[in-house]
């Protein structure tokens, strides 16, 4: 019998996350410390095949990351796993089924596991699970379903602090550091806190993973997680995710930072869902915050929604770049591919692949894009692989309309 495989499905609605999906599958989002395919490896004992998203991300072969494949390469052979990518399953592991079951969350229907032989749910289930009738068991999980973006950073916190109470609950003890509060601080392989650092942990716990690095003096406050080979270079530093190898410095606040991000100067993010190789210019700030103190609005690809929250800051695409000085609106969304600078506002709603400033915004050429984007990558020691190239080239392409 072969080993079951797992499968991350993006919905209808991740589909739609923008401005992340346009070029990842929503499976490779941090949330706490863990993407929610990470996370649902942990659950379920199994390592994930495939993300099933976008034809347009077909391709896709970022280094750490899955890829993504069609519903056709699942195949009906051993024991199939699929789960929403919007799924947040508890730490606990999950016994597989024999039989088809379908997984909920809440009722919500999140998944299923399918035995040998069993046909693989159609294109619809996989856009809407709760749209169709599915034949066998049924088991309801503990667990959240994320709805919009900015789930991801409203529930980030209290994420944060149960992964690291579930995965490191080892507690460290620092020299030299002014240490606040009873919470834990863990310390993977080669992380370091430099003397002269204050770390606060009366709300939460501190992770810093593999090669994390905090240069003093700093301030520190849990829930943190700083992924690994990232630096803090200064400043305060509180309530986020911080992906692998990022640069953070200023002010960052309750925000989520996917990955090879830079911030490395000083300026205010808060409340941020920051994709994968954004690069902040000195001073960037994003208001958190509307001045008549009501619930904001946010743009989707489906109209502009209601978050309900007082709080709620930016949302940088992947490869999105700020000049200095640069001030960006409360729930402003930038496209990916985007560069926007000169110290005037831009719009809240920057298209993909937009360069320019203010409102003055034109098409980003594709061939300095691209050539930008290799030489931020090796400054990392990365390379722009042919499958993501190619789904840049695409999504440039496809977005052209919306920056007319």
């Amino acid at each position: 019998m072969s080993a079951p495989r797992l499968f991350l499905f993006d919905d209808r609605r991740a589909r739609r996350w923008a401005p992340f999906t346009l070029t990842r599958p929503a499976g490779e989002l941090l949330f706490g410390c863990l993407t929610a395919r990470e996370r649902a490896e942990r659950f379920f004992g199994v390592p994930c095949l495939a993300h099933l998203s976008r034809a347009a991300l077909a391709g896709f072969d970022e280094p750490d990351a899955c890829p993504v494949a069609s519903a056709g390469d699942v195949g009906t052979e051993g024991t199939r796993i699929m789960l929403s990518s919007r799924a947040v399953p508890p730490s606990s592991r999950f016994d597989l089924p024999g039989v088809p079951t379908l997984l909920t969350i809440g009722g919500e229907a999140v998944g299923c596991v399918l035995p040998d032989g069993a046909p693989v749910p159609s294109e619809a289930w996989l856009k809407d699970p709760s749209g169709e009738a599915f034949d066998g068991a049924r088991v309801d999980l503990d667990g959240i379903v994320l709805g919009w973006p900015w789930d991801l950073v409203a529930g980030n916190a209290p994420r944060t602090a149960a992964d690291i109470a579930a995965l490191w609950p080892e507690d460290h003890e620092p020299e030299r550091v002014l240490r606040i509060g009873s919470g834990a601080i863990s310390l993977g392989q080669g992380a370091e806190i430099e003397p002269g650092t204050h770390v606060d942990t009366r709300a939460g716990a501190v992770r810093l993973a593999r090669g994390a690095r905090v240069e003093g003096p700093a301030r520190l406050v849990g829930p943190l997680y700083v992924g690994p080979d990232s630096t803090v270079l200064g400043g305060s530093v509180g309530g986020c995710s911080i992906g692998p190898s990022c640069k953070v410095r200023g002010e960052l606040s309750e925000s989520v930072l996917v990955g090879y991000a830079n911030k490395a100067h000083d300026g205010y993010i808060g409340h941020a869902l920051i994709g994968q190789w954004v690069n902040l210019g000195a001073l960037t700030t994003n208001s958190d915050l509307k001045n008549n103190y009501r619930p904001v609005k946010v743009w989707t690809l489906d109209g502009e929604v209601d978050t309900h929250a007082l709080k709620v800051g930016c949302f940088l695409g992947d490869h999105v770049k700020t000049g200095i000085g640069t001030v960006l609106n409360t729930g402003t969304v930038i496209g990916a591919g985007s560069n926007v600078f000169g110290g005037i506002m831009p719009p809240s709603v920057v298209p993909p692949f937009s360069w320019g400033t203010g409102p003055d915004l034109r098409d980003h050429r594709l061939d300095k894009f691209l050539e930008t984007t290799e030489l931020a990558m090796d400054r990392r020691v990365r390379t722009l692989t042919p499958g993501v190239r190619r789904i840049l080239q695409q999504a440039w392409r496809d977005t052209a309309g919306r920056r007319t």
